[in-house]
């Protein structure tokens, strides 16, 4: 049953939920008013809930005022399930890729029009990296997000094609230049990014292919400074993980 508010039939839960939903990659903590925006609900409304959230565990909020996920909501969090299988298949060869390239290593797979980072290993070498486990960033700037998008259902690349939003003067954003990019993945078996999603930051991503229907079910990726040299090395490696992922699948 729907709880007191000024929207008709939004229930207690659903306000709660949009509570929650509030935070992302970009936002990890937020001040009352921004969590009252960003849940679409009144001032009031946020400041009773956030209460009960925070003394609930689900948030906790810092000597400043701001709002963050607290330890409740982390720990539900461990125990979802989504890509548990895959990343269990996957780990040992995520270890011995970065054992070969002392890169930082990524697994992701799609999760609508964006990608979704079920593993990250941090490198040696000092790159700037967006990405956290859990973290969903765009499809159209990362590799493993094309190594995806190549992939993904047509009305899914229509969607992404719509919305090519420049993150650093060096990502793609014209539909025609990411479309020929996109078939050369396809072909190739391989994508690239060059300071796309961060500066100072290029990826090289390889696909993940279910034996048993050619399903891209994932990619695995390593991000370092430069792709000018140690190209092949770091391929090489990222092909050797891939086919070992796919026998264990």
């Amino acid at each position: 049953m729907a709880g007191n508010t000024s929207t008709p039939g939004t229930s207690v839960a659903s306000r709660l939920l949009r509570m929650v939903a509030a935070f992302d990659e970009w936002h990890r903590t937020l001040t009352l008013s921004e969590l009252a925006g960003r849940a679409s609900l009144p001032m009031a409304t946020a400041h009773r809930l956030a209460a009960e959230l925070v003394a609930g565990g689900a948030l906790q909020r810092r000597t400043d005022g701001r709002f963050e996920v607290g330890r409740l909501m982390w720990s539900a969090g461990l125990l979802a399930p989504v890509g548990g299988g895959l990343r269990q298949v996957a780990e040992p060869f995520l270890h011995d890729v970065y054992a070969a390239t002392l890169a930082t290593v990524h697994l992701a797979v799609r999760d609508g029009n964006e990608v979704l980072y079920l593993e990250r290993m941090m490198g040696r070498a000092s790159v700037p990296i967006v990405s956290t486990v859990g973290s969903r960033l765009p499809m159209h700037c990362t590799g493993v997000g094309k190594v995806l998008l190549a992939h993904a259902p047509r009305e899914v690349q229509d969607q992404v094609f719509a919305n090519l939003t420049p993150i650093t003067p060096y990502t793609i954003t014209q539909p025609a230049v990411l479309s020929r990019q996109l078939e050369g993945v396809r072909r190739e078996g391989l994508a690239t990014t060059v300071e796309e999603m961060s500066l100072g930051a290029c990826s090289l991503a390889v696909p993940i292919v279910r034996q048993s229907d050619d399903a891209v079910v994932a990619a695995i990726a390593v991000v370092v400074p430069s792709l000018k040299r140690g190209r092949q090395r770091l391929l090489g490696a990222l092909q050797v993980a891939a086919r070992g992922i796919v026998r264990l699948l």
